[in-house]
């Protein structure tokens, strides 16, 4: 079972760790994406036609929005067991009577809560730029929350293997930044054939994004219960992986 008191712990320094260093995980996301939106939303957005009836800046806000949740939540996660790690008081967390499934929600809830955080900020800046309206609130939310889960625990599992600070930084590099520009960001699915559209299958920040967009447009390729269900099947993997990893003390032991 959760501990509730240990897990209020982690989770509150976790929180408590990157609102302290708010100028280095709040605000560089929020200027990104800003960017983001002036460049391809604003310049190059004027000289292409609208996507399904809304304007190519509306289209893009919300794969910009949950870009910024991935990158957040992501890199929360790996930095903060990363440094743990590094500084061997991931030892003292192992040998206390925390469980490993207090562990993985201890720290997942940082990244969680900090991935929200900065897609909240992105968004209310992005009405600075156009306006729009939430079609299903409950699909916003729960793609929103189900992808900072996610890659909360996928930050998780990087902290785990990485040895040294340069590998905390081969999986966003190498991994999630082309999935998240090969996701449908800027671009729908209808416009891919052939075997780019069969490749798109396989990622699986089409199928968050996709169902995000929908909670804000109604507009989706995917039915809405095939994109939760991959995202959950995925959280499942990774929660039972770390899991394990930590119940054997893989990399976390010198």
């Amino acid at each position: 079972m959760l501990q509730l008191n240990i897990y209020k712990t982690i989770a509150i320094k976790e929180c408590t760790r990157f609102f302290r260093i708010w100028t280095q995980t709040l605000l560089p996301p929020v200027i990104n994406q800003s960017l983001y939106f002036v460049i391809f939303g604003t310049f190059i957005g004027r000289q292409i036609p609208d996507i399904k009836g809304v304007s190519y800046l509306q289209f893009i806000v919300p794969g910009l929005l949950l870009m910024a949740v991935i990158n957040s939540s992501y890199s929360n996660v790996v930095s903060s067991f990363f440094g743990s790690k590094f500084q061997r008081s991931i030892e003292e967390l192992l040998i206390s009577p925390a469980s490993p499934k207090t562990i993985i929600f201890g720290y997942s809830s940082g990244g969680v809560f900090r991935g929200l955080i900065v897609g909240l900020l992105v968004y209310l800046v992005s009405l600075f730029f156009t306006r729009f309206q939430v079609e299903n609130i409950f699909a916003v939310l729960v793609f929103s929350f189900l992808t900072a889960i996610l890659f909360s625990l996928m930050g998780l599992l990087n902290g785990i293997f990485a040895k040294k600070f340069d590998d905390i930084s081969i999986i966003p590099t190498f991994i999630l930044t082309p999935l998240s520009y090969f996701g449908g960001i800027f671009y729908t699915l209808d416009s891919l054939e052939g075997i780019f559209l069969k490749l798109s299958y396989l990622n699986p920040i089409v199928y968050m994004i996709d169902g995000f967009r929908y909670g804000f447009y109604g507009m989706n390729y995917f039915p809405i219960t095939k994109s939760i269900s991959v995202v959950l099947f995925i959280i499942l993997f990774l929660y039972i992986l770390n899991l394990k990893l930590i119940k054997s003390g893989y990399g976390l032991k010198s």
